[in-house]
């Protein structure tokens, strides 16, 4: 209101700057250099009051084409010095950084919803600094922010950051199960993936709700291109009925995997409205995947488990997912339930590990309603991969 006030009674304040100019020339300075620099100054203060009046004022404040444009033609290098300024780090530079030997990184997403203090990404490394072997895995691992106060909250934490803000969307706040925001959500993070992909990086996914309690390279298999995670273990790696979990995986970078989730977020389109998870199960069994070759592999939960089958054997376990879970309360109340019960276990002596069955505490908030539908199979003696990656 007060800004339209002050445009409105523009032509009194033309004149007062004209009356303001003449009084100060028509002083005389002390010295030649002083006039100089008062002139300069005074020549300065009304081109910007003219540039003022020449363009909105709101424009000016949000920084919208035209008032761009108009400051560009009056500064030539008002283009670069904008540029340096929201310049970000490339993503092939980010993952070059943060890459293994062999071209493999870990990745995970992150929202403000899940980047504030004391919430999911606190425990998500809290679990490598308590786990065997995996603190030095954070030298590899890649946070990928979906909205800027994520990524500022990783440029607090990490070293190895991206943003990959949506232009016109808000994954800031908490995305409940199957919402119009959960599904963009995780649509948007299958089209990134399949980037890392393309520039030749091979991956470890994982949602920063599954915990790393040890090293999972020496649980993948050899030959598998595309290797996920189980809601629920049927007992052979191979076994499409295997039910998967998008938020655990490791994917090799080839011409299969390119190809496949090309196909896989295509496939968005057929079954809309369905998850990324659910549309993975309608096409495991197409026969494209046949056609390009893809190996896909079911990963045992014996060693990368959840709360939807929680994994048996502390002895054994890699990772653990707070999964079949909703809202954020039960989350965080399981995820430190799950915490402490792995530093109960490791405080044992050898012997009490190998022959106690400790077992885990949770699940207790989270609900495991999506695993009832299973309880009349009859589940195959489940046997540990016996490749493993070096």
């Amino acid at each position: 209101m007060t800004t339209r006030h002050r445009v409105s009674s523009s032509q009194g304040d033309n004149h007062s700057s004209v009356s303001a100019v003449s009084s100060a020339v028509d002083k005389p300075p002390s010295s030649g250099p002083v006039r100089r620099a008062i002139v300069f100054l005074i020549v300065i203060s009304i081109s910007c009051f003219v540039l003022y009046k020449s363009a909105d004022c709101l424009n000016i404040v949000s920084g919208s084409s035209p008032s761009s444009s108009i400051l560009s033609r009056i500064f030539p290098s008002f283009d670069s010095f904008q540029s340096l300024e929201i310049e970000e780090p490339k993503l092939e530079d980010v993952l070059r950084r943060a890459a293994m030997s062999d071209g493999t990184v870990i990745l995970t997403t992150l929202n403000k919803a899940w980047a504030d203090p004391g919430s999911v990404i606190d425990l998500f490394f809290e679990s490598f600094g308590i786990g065997e072997g995996t603190s030095k895995l954070l030298n590899h691992l890649v946070i990928v922010a979906l909205d800027d106060k994520a990524y500022s909250r990783c440029r607090e934490l990490h070293k190895h950051c991206f943003n990959i803000e949506t232009q016109g969307v808000d994954f800031s706040g908490e995305a409940s199960f199957m919402t119009r925001s959960y599904l963009k959500m995780m649509w948007r993070r299958i089209d990134f993936l399949r980037s890392v992909l393309e520039l030749g990086y091979s991956f470890v996914f994982t949602d920063a709700d599954v915990m790393w309690f040890r090293n999972p390279f020496p649980r993948f298999y050899r030959y598998g291109d595309f290797q996920i995670a189980c809601d629920h273990y049927l007992g052979r790696s191979t076994d499409l009925e295997n039910r998967p979990n998008g938020g655990f995986s490791f994917v090799r970078s080839n011409n299969r995997t390119i190809l496949f989730y090309k196909y896989w977020y295509a496939s968005r389109m057929k079954y809309p409205g369905f998850h990324d998870q659910d549309v993975l199960n309608f096409i495991k069994k197409d026969h494209f995947i046949f056609h390009i070759g893809l190996r896909i592999r079911f990963l045992n939960t014996a060693y990368f488990g959840g709360l939807c089958e929680p994994s048996k054997d502390l002895n054994l376990v890699c990772t653990m997912h707070a999964n079949c879970c909703f809202g954020m309360d039960s989350k965080l109340h399981d995820l430190r339930i799950m915490l402490q019960d792995w530093r109960d276990f490791m405080s044992l002596p050898l012997h009490l590990k190998k022959s106690s069955g400790f077992t885990w505490k949770v699940p207790q908030n989270c609900s495991l309603d999506s695993l009832r539908r299973y309880d009349s199979m009859d589940e195959e003696e489940s046997e540990p991969p016996k490749g493993t990656q070096e």
